[in-house]
């Protein structure tokens, strides 16, 4: 055999060999846990569009990929259990949805790598990583800085109503990130002239007599802060919301959906499909203390009109221009 032609097919075995090797870190079986405060899995609103992420990335369930999920389903006394139970699987990492499932996946290890799919809290100063350019630790992924967030829709809603005056905020004591949004909103309301009226519901049994003891107090408009229960009770506020004739802001586009007059704040399946990417960096080698925690670039901007009009309101055109999204 000549040199040229050794040549040539050892090249050719070294090639075909790095890439089944290239291959194989996305082929290898894996085995990954998924940790929720709310949510059964198939109604999981991060988890779907998660799935699909990862299945972009080369990961299919049941082929090379084993995805334990559990869910508190409300019950956040559970998740520290389900954390501890998710580590002794020998998951090689937990996706963790929200900041009290954040804390219980922190407490139950800190070797697994975890991927913050958001957090709400400022992880720094909830001690979740050292700092968002370099975490430094076992933990990395999503941040939407909910305080910032409520402030700015706080100015959306004086810009939708330019004599506002009187704000009702709905609010949940039991959560860091709801008390941490409620200082700022109260700061942002006394530069604007907004005097903020605090309602507390920490649990789906108290929103009738936070909204009862809300409308005494006669405000024009209604800010739910951003938290899991609220999220996972939008329809009944919506509903409560438009009972008590009160123009509602919140958060996410599935609320605005739900009936909530506007909705300001990332998007949701972005979120999702971003925590799949930290995941398959992860699986594939890279440690969570040098992958940066990152925010979302995009906000969406959505306005029901369907309630605009159940409300008697006319939202301002300079809003109308700049929504994503209008729900007729």
């Amino acid at each position: 055999m000549s040199g040229r032609r050794r040549f040539v097919l050892r090249a050719t075995a070294l090639t075909a060999a790095l890439l089944v090797a290239g291959a194989g870190q996305a082929s290898a079986r894996r085995r990954i846990g998924f940790l929720s405060p709310l949510f059964a899995r198939d109604a999981d609103p991060v988890f779907g569009p998660f799935l699909l992420a990862l299945r972009a990335q080369g990961y299919r369930e049941d082929d090379n990929l084993d995805l334990d999920y559990r869910s508190a389903n409300g019950q956040m006394s559970q998740l520290d259990a389900l954390a501890a139970e998710l580590v002794a699987r020998k998951v090689e990492l937990i996706v963790a949805v929200a900041p009290p499932a954040i804390h219980a996946a922190r407490k139950a290890t800190a070797s697994v790598p975890i991927v913050m799919a958001f957090s709400g809290d400022d992880p720094v100063r909830s001690g979740f990583v050292a700092s968002l350019a370099r975490p430094g630790g076992n933990i990395t992924g999503l941040t939407i800085l909910a305080p910032d967030l409520s402030v700015k829709r706080l100015e959306l809603m004086r810009e939708i109503a330019p004599s506002l005056t009187r704000v009702a905020v709905l609010a949940n004591p039991a959560t860091q990130t709801s008390r941490e949004q409620l200082e700022n909103v109260r700061s942002a309301g006394r530069v604007l002239g907004v005097s903020i009226d605090a309602a507390e519901a920490s649990t789906p049994a108290a929103l009738d007599a936070a909204f009862g003891a809300l409308a005494k107090a006669r405000p024009q408009m209604l800010l739910v802060l951003s938290d899991p229960l609220f999220f996972a009770e939008r329809r009944r506020l919506a509903e409560l919301a438009l009972a008590h004739r009160l123009p509602m802001m919140a958060d996410w586009k599935e609320t605005a959906q739900a009936g909530a007059l506007i909705a300001y704040g990332p998007n949701l399946a972005a979120l999702a499909g971003r925590a799949a990417v930290f995941v398959d960096r992860i699986l594939r080698g890279a440690r969570p203390a040098d992958l940066p925690v990152e925010q979302p670039s995009k906000f969406d901007l959505i306005v029901n009109l369907r309630t605009a009009q159940r409300l008697g309101i006319t939202v301002p055109g300079s809003v109308l221009l700049r929504a994503d999204e209008t729900l007729d």
